[in-house]
């Protein structure tokens, strides 16, 4: 079901509830980074990929990540539970700053319009 040609990540996700306000999952796959791709395209799901405990750390403590993404080929079993368990372990913060930032992700989410460009930041580059 989840080998080869029959890979259903996102379904797997959303039917594991890891959308379900509060709760926290993890994926795991060679890289991790098709996971991450995979999980971030189920609505409520803030997936991070994790290379590291900080990277772990960080993924909830400023994003709110709700879903770890691993990579088996990358990192050795103890490594990756210690990365496991660190996210597990940290909160949001709930920095103005983070909270900011979600906030403008979850409106272009819902709009498909980007946040306005802030006062005195430079224009960005014409395409």
């Amino acid at each position: 079901m989840f080998g080869r040609g029959g890979d259903r990540f996102a379904v797997f996700i959303k039917r594991a509830g890891a959308a379900e306000p509060g709760s926290l999952g993890i994926v795991i796959g060679g890289s991790g980074n098709g996971e991450a791709i995979a999980a971030n395209k189920v609505d409520g799901v803030r997936a991070a990929l994790a290379w590291s405990e900080e990277t772990a750390r960080l993924g909830r403590q400023h994003n709110d990540a709700n879903v770890l993404s691993l990579g088996a080929r990358m990192h050795e079993v103890s490594e990756a539970i210690g990365f496991a368990q660190v996210f597990l372990d940290t909160p949001f913060s709930d920095e103005s700053r983070h909270t900011r930032r979600l906030r403008m992700l979850t409106g272009y989410e819902r709009t498909g319009e980007l946040p306005p460009v802030p006062t005195g930041a430079p224009a960005p580059p014409a395409v």
